[in-house]
C-alpha cells in the first residue's frame, strides 16, 4: 500500500482506504491512478516510479493483486463503478476490526486477506458499488455485487454454491480476463424440474 500525501479532486471519495486518519491505496488503485495521470508514486528514496515499474508490481501477485485482477479493477473503474477489495473495510471508524491498533495500517487484516487469495482458483476479489455521489467510506452500505475472478476453466457447481454462501445475500458475478479482454458473467438460479 502507498500512503497518499497530497490529494486533489473528488475521486478520493471512492478511492483508497482510511487507516488512523490517513489515506492509503492498494496496488491496483495505484496502477489505475498512475495510468490516468491522477497519481505520482515515489519509492523509498523519493524517486518517481515509472508506469512500467508500477505495472510490474500490479502483476507480481505479492501484493494481493495479479495482472488479471488489475485488469478487472481498471475496467470497472473506467465504467464508473466504486471498487474496493472484497471484505476489507473502507474505514475502521464504524468497524470492530482492531480499532485501537497502534499500527498505521491494519497489517493483520491485510495479511489475512492476502493469505486467503489462492492464485489460479476462483476468488472473491472486489466489492462493487454503483456510481453514487452519496457513497461514504465510513458507511458504504452493502455492495451492489461481488466479483469473483476465475481462471481458464469455469467454476464447478459446488464452487459457485460455496462462493455464493460467502457472499450471503449480495449478488455474485464472475470475471474472466484473457489477453486484456475482460468478460463478466453470472449463473442465474435455475430450479431443476421435478421428475415424475
Amino acid at each position: 500500500m502507498a500512503q497518499v500525501i497530497e490529494k486533489k479532486g473528488s475521486l478520493w471519495v471512492s478511492t483508497g482506504v482510511i487507516r488512523n486518519s490517513k489515506l492509503y491505496c492498494h496496488i491496483e488503485e495505484i496502477g489505475y491512478l498512475a495510468q490516468i495521470g491522477a497519481l505520482v508514486l515515489f519509492d523509498e528514496g523519493d524517486n518517481v516510479m515509472g508506469l512500467k515499474d508500477i505495472f510490474t508490481k500490479c502483476a507480481d501477485r505479492q501484493y494481493g493483486c495479479s495482472w488479471e485482477s488489475f485488469e478487472a479493477y481498471r475496467h470497472l473503474k473506467s465504467l464508473g463503478y466504486i471498487v474496493g477489495r472484497q471484505g476489507q473495510p473502507w474505514s475502521l471508524k464504524h468497524n470492530k476490526i482492531n480499532p485501537n491498533s497502534d499500527s498505521t495500517v491494519d497489517t493483520d487484516l491485510i495479511a489475512g486477506r492476502i493469505e486467503e487469495l489462492q492464485i489460479g482458483a476462483a476468488n472473491l476479489i472486489f466489492d462493487i458499488h454503483q456510481p453514487n455521489s452519496k457513497f461514504k467510506k465510513t458507511d458504504p452500505g452493502n455492495p451492489s455485487f461481488i466479483i469473483c475472478l476465475v481462471g481458464d476453466r469455469p467454476p464447478s457447481r459446488k464452487e459457485v454454491e460455496d462462493l455464493e454462501k460467502k457472499c450471503k445475500s449480495v449478488p455474485l458475478k464472475f470475471c474472466h480476463v484473457s489477453h486484456d479482454n475482460v468478460s463478466f458473467f453470472s449463473f442465474p438460479k435455475v430450479s431443476l424440474p421435478v421428475l415424475p
